[in-house]
């Protein structure tokens, strides 16, 4: 059991499935450290946990998911797969699963645009295929412009559920989150502790006033506009202190400032 206040949000695609609004995310972390980071992540209550194929960490994120022993149902799983790999993408997935030591994920993205004009809706219908034999519940998209969110779907009648983008308050833009909520498309968001938004003033001091982290403020903000959010740490500490959130919440002031600085 965990004494921290966890959010328990969750944007519901249109499949019917619920992606909690907090995940922990394993860019960069390898080795024992993924191992081990993960497993520090689960303790803490986490049940979201991001990875990815190209970040080579699958197989770490499978044993502290093994030796956590959470119920597979509890949590939600997310990998990605690199358009260079369309040709091959299911044996990807399946190596993946693999790994992680599951017979699916909850969600599967394609990790970023290809190059050649045409590829992407391709691999999509690959990721349909995947979808529709129950190697993947949900199936989505990172780091696509919303023209091409809009082809993909097109040309497929499939839309995505996700659309993971790099996001922070210094990047926030309010024509996209509306653009993919007309969509009923979930925006997800990676680096948002990234850029310089730890330092900013206007979130320090924000911080202050609640007596929290410049970090759970990042994050409390995420929450309040519904978008997804994975920070990610190798100390343990403060992967405890990121999700420990939802005792408390910003005015619609601070919502404000915060955003603005999106424009600043």
């Amino acid at each position: 059991m965990t004494d921290l206040h966890l959010p328990d949000d969750v944007a519901t695609f249109a499949s019917g499935a619920q992606m909690p609004l907090l995940g922990f995310g394993t860019w960069q972390i390898t080795g024992d450290d993924a191992t081990r980071s993960t497993a520090a992540a689960l303790s803490a209550g986490y049940r979201h946990i991001d990875t990815a194929h190209v970040y080579g960490n699958e197989g770490e994120i499978g044993q502290a998911l093994r030796s956590a022993g959470v119920p597979r149902e509890e949590l939600f799983l997310t990998t990605k797969c690199p358009p260079h790999k369309a040709e091959s993408c299911l044996a990807v997935l399946e190596e993946s699963l693999s790994l992680l030591g599951v017979d699916h994920v909850d969600l599967w993205l394609i990790h970023w645009p290809a190059d050649s004009a045409g590829a992407d809706v391709e691999m999509w219908r690959r990721f349909v295929e995947a979808r529709d034999s129950g190697l993947t519940r949900d199936i989505g998209v990172s780091n696509f412009p919303i023209s091409l969110v809009d082809e993909v779907t097109a040309a497929t009648g499939e839309k995505p559920s996700v659309n993971q983008v790099e996001w922070s308050p210094l990047l926030f833009d309010s024509s996209v989150l509306s653009e993919h909520r007309s969509r009923d498309i979930v925006l997800e968001g990676y680096s948002a502790l990234r850029g310089g938004t730890l330092d900013h003033p206007v979130i320090g001091e924000i911080a202050s006033s609640h007596g929290r982290t410049p970090a759970q403020v990042i994050i409390r903000w995420h929450l309040q506009h519904g978008v997804v959010v994975i920070p990610k740490s190798t100390k343990e500490e403060r992967i405890r202190s990121n999700a420990d959130v939802a005792d408390f919440s910003l005015s619609d002031a601070e919502m404000a400032a915060i955003d603005a600085l999106g424009r600043a």
